[in-house]
């Protein structure tokens, strides 16, 4: 780190202590922008990086809700609302009992990065609750989200904060939150993304950040002449984004053979087809069970406890989990075993010890701002159709989608030969990110 950088971050730490999850975030970034920072003294002047690591605005508030059994529960609902020079908030509601502060701050920061880097008027925000819907009836389900919306609907608006979903927030919770928002509000608006076609929602939406992921690996793979078709794949989760990150290698001729839960491990070294990934749609999306049924009905492995990363030889890995699931060691094993390309469908899945030996490896690794994008590149899209009151084809919508990540793609190569680290994705990813929100922050004073 730099001087400046290092002050920052240490100032970071002494006031946010407890809060691991947004400090590794944080100390990333500053580590990247150190050399680019040392030619650009006006930040510096400005106090940029000490007011860009503060959220412009917290929000915590209760959610009490009754279950089915006439039971009242009470769970702690969030927004923060980090940065929007460049547009409003945006960014997803994660539903899960490991939701707290430090987590949702270390999702909105990265967000303010992902969301520059996709090209679109987008700030980044994040929000959230510790409510697990994992287990729960519909009717439950339904009552947290009116209650947690409750609350949520005086901070949010299509120009204002337009959140959307992330881990246990799908399309019954957008539904849902919109359904009490619009009725709260008396008005039809694009105040959420991820919403149902019939009702607002744009085609790929689902899919987007899974095949926004893939897109990204194929470009970093041109950089070395390959493609990836013929390679072996490990993915790791099993939920939206693993999905549509296997569908979309698949058609691309890849062959995946693992998945994962919060429970263990699958390895199908015959390769997970299309047949077979329907039944893990159905398996999940539907019945909303273990991944364990999947090696039960196939007579494929299954490892409890275990990530899939030292379970089997692969070319590539797509960790799309949660954050930390790649420590040292494991890089290492990936490394052995033949990986050569890591692409992040989830956010920050990688230790950063982790990351600092991949590089060191010339592995080709696509950090989660950029390469997982895709989703809120195509939420900006959605929010443009609801503006216009048109809907665009699922073609129209998957080509814009391409192109906005070929270009992210080309934002990060070139942001890293500025700043003489060719081929690290990472320091380019944080500088391309940063300079246009910086430079925006500039230009509207201190606010």
């Amino acid at each position: 780190m730099s001087e400046y950088t290092d002050k920052v971050y240490n100032q970071l730490k002494q006031k946010y202590y407890w809060e691991n999850e947004f400090l590794q975030a944080a100390k990333e970034v500053l580590d990247s922008l150190s050399p680019f920072l040392e030619n650009a003294p006006k930040y510096q002047w400005s106090k940029i990086l000490e007011r860009i690591v503060e959220p412009e605005r917290t929000i915590i508030f209760r959610v009490p809700w009754v279950d089915d059994k006439g039971e009242v529960q009470v769970n702690t609902g969030y927004r923060v609302e980090f940065n929007s020079a460049i547009g409003p908030y945006k960014g997803g509601l994660r539903f899960h009992s490991s939701v707290n502060l430090g987590i949702l701050k270390f999702l909105g920061f990265e967000q303010i990065f992902k969301n520059s880097l996709t090209g679109l008027p987008l700030g980044g925000g994040k929000g959230g609750s510790d409510f697990a819907p994992k287990g729960k009836s519909d009717n439950e389900v339904m009552a947290f989200c009116q209650s947690f919306m409750n609350e949520l609907f005086r901070h949010i608006g299509a120009n204002r904060d337009v959140p959307a979903g992330d881990i246990g927030v799908g399309g019954r919770e957008i539904g849902y939150l919109f359904g009490q928002y619009k009725k709260l509000q008396n008005t039809f608006e694009g105040v959420l993304t991820g919403k149902g076609f019939n009702w607002g929602g744009s085609m790929i939406r689902p899919e987007a950040t899974g095949y926004g992921a893939v897109y990204f690996a194929q470009e970093m793979l041109k950089t070395r002449g390959e493609s990836l078709e013929g390679k072996t794949v490990l993915i790791s989760g099993s939920g939206n984004v693993s999905q549509y990150t296997l569908e979309k290698l698949i058609s691309l001729g890849s062959k995946v053979i693992s998945l994962s839960d919060s429970s263990g491990s699958i390895i199908d070294r015959e390769g997970i087809d299309s047949e077979k990934l329907e039944y893990i749609m159905d398996l999940k999306n539907n019945r909303r069970k273990r991944i364990k049924e999947y090696a039960d009905e196939y007579g494929c492995e299954y490892h409890e406890g275990k990530r899939p990363w030292e379970l089997a030889k692969a070319d590539i890995a797509a960790p799309c989990a949660t954050q930390n699931e790649i420590s040292l060691e494991e890089a290492k094993t990936m490394v052995n075993n033949g990986v050569g390309c890591i692409f992040e469908g989830a956010n920050m899945p990688t230790e950063p010890e982790a990351v600092d030996f991949l590089i060191g490896k010339k592995v080709l690794f696509g950090p989660g701002k950029a390469a997982n994008a895709g989703g809120v590149a195509t939420s900006g899209l959605e929010m443009s159709q609801n503006s216009m009151r048109i809907a665009w084809s699922r073609e129209e919508v998957d080509n814009k989608l391409h192109n906005i990540m070929i270009n992210i793609h080309q934002a990060c190569v070139n942001a890293a030969e500025e700043v003489n680290a060719p081929g690290n994705y990472v320091d380019g990813a944080n500088i391309a990110g940063f300079k246009k929100v910086a430079d925006a922050m500039l230009e509207q004073g201190v606010v």
